[in-house]
This record gives structure tokens, sequence and C-alpha cells, in this order.
């Protein structure tokens, strides 16, 4: 084991003892591509197990035969490959676009000279005792293919049935069906120059990159729904304040059928955490599907982002990938074979002990074999496309904590010490941004799975931003669950300044907390604050969805419309008073309704599109929201690079950040730790924190009444100023006042009246 190991990490020039600063691109060279003159093509895919896997070539996507089959070399470190001329390519009629796949054999499927596609001849057994899956009547697709040319199930070929093992399925030939992968010539085209801003200065703003634009009339039709049309909303998303936009899973999944019936939601794939490939951008995006416009048009999506200076951040999906796990957990036999699964199935996922079936910490079906080193330059080297070629600046990790495993089979454990897991390699090899900004990625956990010790909210290694659900989790309860969830002042203050109590135990700072109060996964911000449960089997086009939590936090404010705006203004300004990272969805700027669904993963619905029609409320909340980012991007306090001090090194009072009580007295222990205490008040000292603000004050009252407030001293020569209050006799188009047009409230001791559940920013000048 250890000189496989060691023979592989050679091979593919990444061994973890001596990791490069900075991965380059697929080093090993696998997948298919072209030489430098375009009159070869080379082909290059792992497996450690396969006895022998042959090449098949096609002239079109679907529909035909090969046009060739070559058998490919052994090499060394598991590599098997071939090198053909393209000259005889053509005369063999492979002209145009090459569209490529592999069949493989194995101990469980000893290869045959009789064999012919469709027969079971050589067959074994559908799983050996070793976890092999071979089965050459599966075309297979390259896991570093580039492009994919279309689903496993499209409109055309409906029945997925056609690619599992099993008895019934085993000898169903898939070649002429089945996805090929398509051999790019590279190109040269511009991504922009990419925006280097400190993390902590970011506003990260959620969305599905097909539901952005989809609804939007303004645009052209064709480009709706498309990486086009995306781009071409970045000049909005840059007038909202957002500095960073991070779409859903743009990698290819299956939704090549979520056309099928506009109608309907059956089978439907919206939000794409199925990957089918880690390297191809989703064809269905793109507006130019034929070969190598995916790729070209996820660039000049990317560049449009650039150009008004905002980050293209993505979601990936490294846990689990679109091949599934069993078809019934009682039948061992019958698993889906679409690529990596038919190529070395124990190197690409994690198995049971006896290496049989499936080991799930993500629920839908089986765990990525992410402490694998083969697995891991999957990982390292798809991460190095997308930042490299395609311009990406940072990542989202689904269910990340299984990319802190620490074992391979029959076992799952967490351990963000261990040198040898995923995420210690993908620091090492992609470095993060530095924290005061410059080159490098920006690298986001999501920091939890299913079942052992998987929620890390706070746990992951150094280099690591986290979507702190604690944050999400405390404001909610704040909010919504008065007299019923036991919040406590301290827990409150912990989560605004930054929660230390999470992230500063290993070096990291208030900016590797991405606080979120709203997510995809859940309810959207208006809902949160409209709905006490979940609504989730409502016809089409606003459900019906399964699953979905049942613990929301969420209240409909009794039902007064009025006060569930005053809410949704209480989420949003504190989110952008906080210190940390925020991340809104999209839509939640202008109050976006699904109708208390909260789990619209397969809503390819117009009600699960950003809508461009906005009513008088949604504007004047969109017109709150963009003010409300303005006013953090204009104060460094609430963006600090470090956690907030009350004293120097030598013991001096700082003051950077001060607790108060409502009678205007420092907030104690005693105070901080009554959970029958309902509101806070807080002061930022702006000369400490290199903020042009003398002072910035900012209360909140989570109690039923109204609540007095004694003002603190506003400085030498201050008084108070009042930039917004959310109460609902503020509510208006131009509820943030602008700088130098706030209203005065009054100096130190000065009273002030926040209405029950209410937030009043104030700024000294």
């Amino acid at each position: 084991m250890y000189f496989r190991r060691t023979l592989t990490s050679a091979v593919f020039g990444c061994a973890l003892l001596a990791s490069p600063a900075h991965a380059a691109v697929n080093p090993g060279k696998l997948g298919a591509s072209y030489d430098a003159t375009r009159a070869n093509v080379a082909f290059k895919v792992y497996s450690s197990r396969a006895t022998r896997i042959e090449l098949f070539l096609y002239s079109s996507a679907t529909g035909s035969e090969e046009k060739a089959r070559y058998v490919l070399s052994p090499g060394a470190g598991g590599v098997w490959s071939t090198s053909l001329a393209v000259a005889i390519l053509n005369s063999r009629g492979l002209t145009g676009t090459l569209y490529y796949g592999y069949r493989a054999w194995g101990p469980n499927w000893p290869y045959s000279a009789s064999w012919v596609k469709g027969s079971a001849t050589g067959f074994a057994s559908d799983v050996d005792a070793s976890g092999n899956r071979f089965n050459p009547n599966k075309l297979l697709t390259d896991p570093y293919a580039l492009e994919m040319s279309h689903d496993p199930v499209t409109a055309t070929m409906s029945n997925g049935t056609v690619y599992a093992s099993g008895a019934l399925y085993r000898t169903i030939d898939t070649g002429a069906i089945a996805p090929k992968g398509i051999v790019l010539a590279g190109d040269t085209q511009s991504t922009g120059a990419k925006p280097t801003r400190a993390l902590k200065d970011d506003i990260v703003y959620e969305v599905q990159v097909r539901g952005l634009a989809k609804n939007d009339t303004a645009l052209t039709s064709a480009y709706r729904g498309t990486y086009k049309g995306a781009g071409l909303k970045a000049p909005y998303l840059a007038s909202l304040g957002v500095t960073a936009v991070e779409f859903l899973p743009v990698q290819e999944t299956q939704n090549d059928t979520n056309d099928n019936d506009p109608n309907t939601n059956a089978g439907d794939n919206y939000w794409g955490y199925m990957t089918l490939n880690y390297f191809a951008p989703d064809r269905r995006y793109a507006y130019d599907k034929t070969p190598g416009g995916p790729t070209r048009e996820f660039k000049e999506m990317v560049k449009a982002f650039h150009d008004q200076g905002i980050k293209v951040l993505i979601d990936v999906v490294y846990n689990h990938t679109g091949e599934g796990g069993a078809w019934n957990p009682a039948d061992k036999t019958t698993y889906n074979i679409y690529g990596m699964r038919g190529l070395d199935n124990p190197t690409y996922y994690s198995l049971t002990a006896d290496q049989q079936a499936s080991w799930d910490n993500t629920g839908v079906g089986g765990n990525y074999n992410t402490r694998n080193l083969v697995a891991q330059n999957l990982i390292v080297d798809s991460l190095a496309y997308w930042r490299d070629k395609l311009g990406v600046d940072g990542y989202r990790f689904d269910l990340a904590s299984v990319l802190g495993n620490t074992c391979q089979h029959g076992c799952y454990n967490f351990d963000k010490m261990d040198a040898g897991n995923a995420l210690n390699r993908i620091v090492s090899e992609l470095p993060p941004r530095p924290a005061g900004g410059g080159s490098g990625v920006d690298l986001i956990a999501e920091p939890w799975a299913i079942g052992g010790n998987s929620y890390q909210v706070g746990g992951f290694p150094t280099g690591w931003a986290e979507w702190n659900g604690a944050y999400r989790d405390t404001l909610r309860q704040m909010q919504n669950k008065l007299g019923s969830a036991p919040v406590t002042p301290g827990q409150l203050a912990a989560r605004l300044a930054g929660s230390s109590d999470l992230f500063g135990d290993d070096g990291r700072k208030s900016w590797h907390s991405v606080n979120f109060i709203t997510a995809h996964d859940g309810f959207t911000l208006k809902d949160l604050y409209g709905c006490n449960g979940k609504n989730n089997s409502q016809a089409w086009p606003l459900g019906p969805s399964d699953g979905g939590e049942d613990n929301n936090n969420s209240w409909d404010q009794g039902g007064i419309a009025a006060d569930q705006r005053k809410a949704a203004r209480n989420g949003m300004a504190l989110m952008m008073l906080s210190a940390g990272v925020p991340m809104i969805v999209g839509g939640d700027e202008a109050l976006r309704s699904i109708n208390c669904n909260n789990n619209p993963y397969n809503l390819d619905s117009s009600a699960n599109w950003l809508s461009w029609t906005l009513s008088a409320d949604q504007a004047n909340f969109k017109a709150f929201s963009a003010a409300m980012m303005a006013f953090r991007k204009a104060h460094p306090a609430l963006r600090p690079a470090n956690f907030y001090s009350s004293a120097d090194n030598n013991g001096n009072a700082m003051e950077q950040l001060r607790w108060f009580k409502p009678d205007g007295a420092v907030a104690d222990a005693t105070y901080f730790n009554d959970a029958s205490n309902h509101a806070l008040a807080w002061r930022l000292d702006g000369t400490e924190l290199g903020d042009t603000a003398a002072a910035i004050y900012a209360a909140h009252n989570a109690w039923n009444a109204q609540v007095n407030f004694a003002l603190p001293w506003p400085g030498a020569g201050k008084s108070w100023y009042r930039v917004t209050d959310t109460c609902n006799w503020a509510e208006g188009a131009s509820q943030v006042r602008a700088p130098g047009f706030e209203d005065a409230v009054g100096g130190e001791n000065a009273s002030y009246g926040l209405c029950a559940r209410g937030t009043v920013l104030l700024i000294a000048r």
C-alpha cells in the first residue's frame, strides 16, 4: 500500500510530504488532449485494478456506434494511455469534434477475446470481494473530460436503468447512448483581471446560475437562464453592493431532463448537487451548446463579473457524485455505472468494511473517497483547472466534513489535524488568499455532513472559512423564538462579534466566519419571517418538494405583514453589522418568497427563479439592503482583520468594542448569561479601527415591547445621528440615511426608544 501510494504520487507530482506551494493544473496530463501542433491526441486514464481498458471513439455524441476502438497500455502508477495521430483518426471517419469513452475489464469481469457488446462473456460477478465493479457493457466517461456531450438521461433517452449493474441490467450496452467526453483544443480566452480583495471585505451573493436571469424579460430570450445571461446581471449585483457571487454547482450534473414537462418537477435536479464530472461546465446553462461552447461562455461570464470587480465563487461537491449509491440497500449488486465506479470503485468511493456497499455520510448514496491520494488528485486537479483556466476566485465546499475523513473504507472520522486529509492538502496546494488580500483562492466550507463526528462548525483547519451555522441558529432563535429558545445576550454578542469562541482557538479570525441567516437550503429571508413551518407539498410551480428541515426557527410575526418586513430588515441589518463575511441568498435583497417551501431543490420553475418585477414593498427593501451594504463597505470597523479587543497587550483600554445594557451600563457576565434579557447594544470605536467615523452604535431589542436605550459617549465634541431604525414607522425608500443626512439624536445619556423587535444604527459626528 505504501509503495503504490508513493509511486502514484511521483507520477502525479503531488506527494503529501512535498506538496508544491501552488498546484499545477493536472500535472499528470490525465484526460484527453491535443499536442501543440494538433497532429496527435493523447488519452490517459487512471485505474489501479483494471486488467484491460479500451478507448472507444465516436463521430457523434449519441445514436451511433463507435468509429474506432484502441487498447490502452498500462503504465507506471496505474495510468493507462495511448497517443493517436489525427491523420489516422480522420481516415477512419473521425473528423471534427472527437467524442470518446472507455470500457474496462477487471477481476470481477475478466477480459475474453470472444466478448461482444451486450454479452455476459467473461462475467464473474457484479462486485467482487475487493469491491471491483467492472462491466465492459457500460461505456465510461473520463473523470478528466473537459466537457461532456450530454447527461446519462435525456429527453430522447429517458431509461436510466440501462446504466445499471445487476442481473436485469448488466448486459445492456450503453455505447450508443452514454455521455461521451469531448476533446477540446484549448484557448487563450481572457477571464479578466481577478479581484484581489480580502475575504473580510466581501459581501457574498449565493444564487443558482440559471435562476439568476431566467425570469428577466429585459434580456434576449435565448440568453435567459444561461451563463451569458448571468454575466449580463453583473452590473446589477455591483450596483447592489455585492462583491462576490457564489453560484450553486456549475460542474456537469444530471439536469438535461428538467425541461421534459414544463409543468412538473418530476425528476428535476435544479440545485445541481449530483456531480457527473468535476471539470466540465454544465452545458445546460450554456446559450452556446456546441462543443467548447459551455467553456467559452462560462469564461465570458466570469470576465463580466471580474470587469465589475466581483469575485466568482462556485459551489463544489466533492463528497459524493452523480453515480449515487445502491438502488436498494438490500441489493448490493445494482448500482449505476457511469464512470469512476466502473474504472476503480474502491479508489474513488468509500465502501463498507466488506467493500460490498457504499459508506454514506452524505445522505445521497455514498461518500467520495476523499482519503485516497488518487481521488484527492482529481479534487486538486479540477480545483486548479477552474482557478487557472476558467478564472474562478474561490469555492464553497458542499458537506465539506467528508473532506476531513481520515480513513477510506468501513469507517468515518473527521480529524482536522490529519496531514493526509483532503482539507489540508487543498490548503497546501491551492493557497488561500492572504488576510490582507492578494492572489490565492477563498476556501469556504459547509462544515457538516451526516452522522459520526461530522458536525464541525468552528472545527476546520487553518486556511478555511466556514458557513457559520451557529450564527444562523442564534439569530433566528433570538428573533423568532422569544420565550421558547433560551438565547442569552452573550450568545448573541459572540455571533455579532465574529464568533471568537469558534474560530479563535486555532489562529483563525472573525472573517473566517461566513455569516448567514438564510441559504439556498431552507427558507428565503421573507419566508423565514412569514412562515410558521414548511409547506412543501404545494402544486407546481411552488412544489411539491420532498424532505426539508422541520426545525426552522421561523415565525410569521403573528401574520402582520409590516412586522414581517421589519423582521427581514433586522436580519439584513444585523448581518451587515456583524464581524465576519455576510452572505445573502439571491432575491433576499428584494423579499423573494417561495411560499414557505424550504427545500425547492427540484423546482426548475418560475416560482424559484429570481423575479425582476418588484412591488413597492420589495423595491423599498432592495433599497434598504443596498444601503446597508454600502454602510458596511464604508466602515472598516465592521470588517475587522482581527477579533475586536477591549485592551491592548499592556492592559491599556482600547475600547474597540463595548457592550451595553439598555440603561447605559456596561454589560457584565451576569447580564450576558441571563436568557431572560432580550436587549443588547454595542459601540465600536472607529478611531481604534481605522474608520472615518468616531464611533458606531447599534442596539437590538428582541423583546415584544419598546425598550429605552441610554446612549453612551459618542466622542469628544460629537453627537449621535441616526442612520436607520428598522421600526415600522420608518418604512420607505430612504429608510437608511445617506452620509451627511443622518437624523440628530443627541449626546451621551440621551434616551432612544426602540420599538419591539427593532434595531437602530447610529453614527457619531
